[in-house]
């Protein structure tokens, strides 16, 4: 009688925490998000951005601001295609363990003797084994390209696969194996021809019947589609100039390194991706990969000697600032910036695709997912607090903070006011909230929930919210939300 007690206790314990999670409303904080990326996108001088957030099997919201094709005045949307570059890789590791899982391959084969042709030169005689685990880690001690110049513009010439092969002997290693992490695009060429050598159809092939077709990600592809390009699929634009200025660069494709650069696909796409990888960690039935093998993908497998690099199989790892496991991967080619980050544990992804060089997209992805930990469960809120019960959209808006500052937006916040500084590069930080007291007066709550400076707002003769003064100076509204 007791065991059954103790079993319905803790089965009450966690029908209660689901019940509490369900009541989490995330709106308010998707508003400051948008904000947020609306802001960035100008300062920063961004053509477009657009980015997911999934929780589980769900995209629980989406967004895109700017222009995918700026001379052509094409905005920016959530379908948007861009190319994700060296996300590329995740699909190409995943292709590698669904042989593997198939008893094809095993991680340990030595490239040599998957890959007849493999010639390249180790410089290193007391090298351990270059294997497919090493290739995948990113420790095999390859050199980081083919032996070709095509990061280099304009023209950007990436090679045919023949041509790699050609050039192959011409390389040699940079360090013995399993001795360094050096970020390698060859070798992650090379696991895509392990997976045409064994498998004995192309690369392209492979991906769209095992991976592509199955997920229904209709809007990826080992390639970027050029009779989209400047409609549905993003012109690429480069780092800013000293004049501040991007200019538009050359369309390219990743041809022979395309497993490792070559994939383009949208935010809602990688957001279906995400979803899989949930679905498949908390089952056990094989979708594409085992639910073993994926969690195994997911480990660290690669630990450099700084103790600053942890790899996986395919995907980075590190521990966020909760503690918990996050995987991820970046995309960085010619006009593209992109990037995917996945907690395994709260089931929340986010992914970032920006048409232009010279900003970190993995710095929007942390920022959204510490605003939406801010969110509070809606059961914990003190339903006699009667400054939760005002209305205090007319507060909301933006207001300059010129010349000082470029300017702030206030928002609600679960019965409070928010104001958020813009541009920010770390938003959630830099949040600052405000209790109503009384009329028009509000009351910073710090961080310690001891009551702080007020802040007042005034009203022109029409009733209308136009500024409000902090420590005696004023901030005047410049627009509504």
């Amino acid at each position: 009688m007791k065991v059954k007690l103790i079993t319905l206790l803790v089965w009450l314990f966690y029908l209660n925490a689901g019940a509490q999670e369900s009541k989490k409303d995330y709106s308010e904080a998707f508003k400051i998000i948008e904000v947020w990326l609306d802001a960035q996108k100008d300062y920063e001088k961004l053509p477009g951005i657009s980015a997911a957030i999934v929780k589980d099997q769900e995209i629980i919201w989406s967004g895109a601001f700017g222009k995918a094709n700026i001379e052509a005045d094409v905005p920016t949307e959530i379908s948007t295609i861009c190319s994700i570059c060296s996300i590329s890789k995740l699909f190409t590791a995943t292709a590698i363990m669904k042989l593997y899982d198939e008893g094809k391959l095993r991680l340990d084969d030595k490239v040599n003797d998957l890959l007849p042709w493999y010639n390249l030169d180790q410089k290193y005689p007391d090298s351990g084994p270059i294997t497919v685990r090493t290739l995948l880690t990113h420790s095999s001690g390859l050199p980081r390209e083919a032996n070709f110049p095509y990061w280099t513009g304009p023209d950007f010439p990436f090679p045919t696969q023949e041509e790699i092969k050609k050039e192959l002997g011409e390389q040699e290693t940079l360090y013995p194996a399993s001795t360094y992490f050096q970020y390698s695009n060859l070798g992650l060429t090379l696991l895509g021809e392990i997976v045409e050598q064994i498998s004995g159809i192309s690369y392209t092939a492979y991906i769209e019947e095992n991976i592509l077709k199955p997920l229904r990600l209709n809007d990826t592809r080992t390639q970027l589609p050029e009779s989209l390009y400047g409609s549905k699929l993003a012109i690429g634009y480069s780092s800013l100039n000293r004049e501040g200025q991007r200019k538009k660069v050359k369309l390219f494709q990743a041809n022979g390194i395309t497993p490792a650069a070559g994939f383009s696909s949208n935010v809602l796409d990688l957001g279906k991706f995400a979803a899989w990888q949930f679905r498949v960690m908390d089952s056990t039935v094989t979708e594409i990969l085992k639910p073993s093998t994926l969690k195994y993908m997911q480990q660290v497998h690669w630990t450099d000697p700084d103790w600053k690099t942890t790899w996986g199989l395919g995907f980075a790892v590190s521990k966020g600032s909760d503690g918990t496991t996050w995987v991820s991967h970046g995309g960085s080619c010619p006009g593209y910036r992109s990037g995917i980050q996945l907690n395994p544990k709260s089931k929340m992804a986010y992914t970032v695709m920006i048409n232009a060089n010279g900003t970190n997209p993995h710095k929007y992805a942390r920022e959204m997912h510490e605003i939406l930990k801010k969110v509070k469960d809606t059961s914990n809120k003190n339903e006699g607090d009667e400054s939760s019960k005002k209305d205090l959209t007319e507060y909301t808006g933006y207001f300059s903070n010129q010349p000082w500052g470029s300017e702030s937006y206030i928002s609600t916040w679960e019965g409070k006011l928010v104001i958020l500084n813009l541009p920010s590069q770390a938003p959630s930080k830099s949040m600052v909230f405000f209790k109503h007291v009384k009329g028009d007066s509000f009351q910073k709550i710090r961080d310690d929930e001891e009551p702080g400076e007020m802040m007042v707002f005034e009203r022109d003769s029409s009733g209308n919210i136009t500024k409000y003064s902090q420590h005696g100076n004023y901030s005047t509204k410049i627009k509504n939300q």
